[in-house]
């Protein structure tokens, strides 16, 4: 049984009927669920967790926990998450996404949650290719990145979704990497904690695609060891001449403010009558 020695943390949230996982080995989308879980545990917010993942091998992740769920269509994970939030704004809404997901055919949807500075918890895992669907080019991928649909480099600019989320006006914005357990651990919680839109972005390591075309390797620990030799921190970046940080990945808490307005509170103060019947049917 794949369920007989399960670690209880595990034991207490995963949908075992949905086992196995379908992530291949060694995917970083297992340690973000691992992680996510622990931060349910240690904040105790279960019963009031409510998780929307959209389509790729992220969008799945959702799935196998015992909370309320909406595996919903490509592109739409933060609309669907949006009306799920204003039902019941006591609701902890955190949303799964990949980089092609959420920023690439959900792009739209991605600028305008955070325009509205909605209270979600958005965790894009950035593995900077289409990793389900057979290793394409997707929004993030490495300039002169050579994947399936760029046989010969990428020649796109690749986004900063830290950047783009920041300058639509998201009012938590952090980004580590599958190789910083403990401080991710911490974003989460954070980023649930903030009344507004928190984005965290993941690099996570695809060794299935991003790794063998992008890296030349499939060995997830090289993936691992490659991300710790990338990652400089936010603050250290700052005084950093940007020819120097070329190839670096920039981790930390980007970005947080807290007197913007959230979105959900000023609709039910526009119209109490509405919110006085909300908490009356929660």
């Amino acid at each position: 049984m794949v369920t007989e020695f399960m670690n209880p943390l595990a034991d207490k949230y995963i949908r075992k009927k949905a086992l196995p996982l379908i992530f291949c080995p060694g995917c970083g989308d297992g340690t973000v669920l691992n992680i996510f879980l622990r931060a349910v545990e240690e904040m105790g917010i279960f019963p009031d967790l409510a998780l929307v993942g959209g389509i790729g091998c992220s969008g799945w992740l959702p799935t196998y926990i015992r909370a309320d769920v909406l595996h919903v269509l490509h592109g739409r994970a933060i609309p669907f998450a949006t009306g799920l939030k204003l039902t019941d704004p006591r609701r902890k809404v955190v949303v799964f996404t990949g980089d092609g997901d959420g920023v690439g055919i959900g792009g739209n949807h991605f600028i305008h949650g955070a325009r509205r500075n909605i209270d979600l918890t958005v965790i894009m895992m950035n593995n900077g290719i289409y990793g389900m669907t057979g290793g394409q080019v997707a929004p993030t991928t490495p300039l002169h990145g050579r994947t399936q649909t760029s046989p010969y480099g990428n020649i796109e600019f690749p986004f900063d979704v830290g950047d783009l989320a920041r300058a639509a006006g998201a009012t938590y914005v952090t980004r580590w990497t599958t190789a910083h357990p403990k401080q991710l651990l911490r974003a989460i919680k954070e980023g649930i904690e903030h009344a507004g839109f928190s984005f965290i972005e993941v690099l996570s390591q695809c060794p299935t695609q991003a790794g063998r075309y992008l890296e030349g390797t499939s060995d997830p620990g090289e993936l691992l060891t490659l991300f710790k030799k990338r990652a400089i921190a936010v603050e250290r970046a700052r005084s950093t001449p940007a020819q120097d940080l070329r190839g670096r990945i920039i981790v930390g808490k980007i970005h947080h403010v807290t007197e913007k307005k959230e979105f959900s509170k000023t609709l039910y103060e526009s119209f109490p009558a509405e919110a006085a019947d909300n908490q009356d049917h929660p």
